[in-house]
């Protein structure tokens, strides 16, 4: 088991605004509420691995390009 200093960092906010896609146009694809995606892209919310997937299909991406999971500095 790692220790605290691991965390899941994600690319949420960054792959939208590539896309031009509000937190409510994602939201709508994933299947949850806008508030789900603030709370994972502040990092108040650790997703389901289903949830992850579907955000990732969502934005039309690999699952390892929205999520890592990290040491923090």
């Amino acid at each position: 088991m790692r220790d605290q200093n691991w965390h899941l960092t994600n690319r949420i906010a960054v792959l939208r605004a590539e896309r031009k896609m509000t937190q409510k146009e994602l939201a709508e694809k994933a299947g949850v509420s806008r508030q789900t995606i603030i709370s994972i892209e502040n990092k108040k919310y650790t997703p389901s691995l289903l949830l992850a997937f579907e955000i990732a299909n969502a934005l039309e991406v690999e699952i390892t390009e929205v999520f890592a999971y990290r040491e923090e500095e």
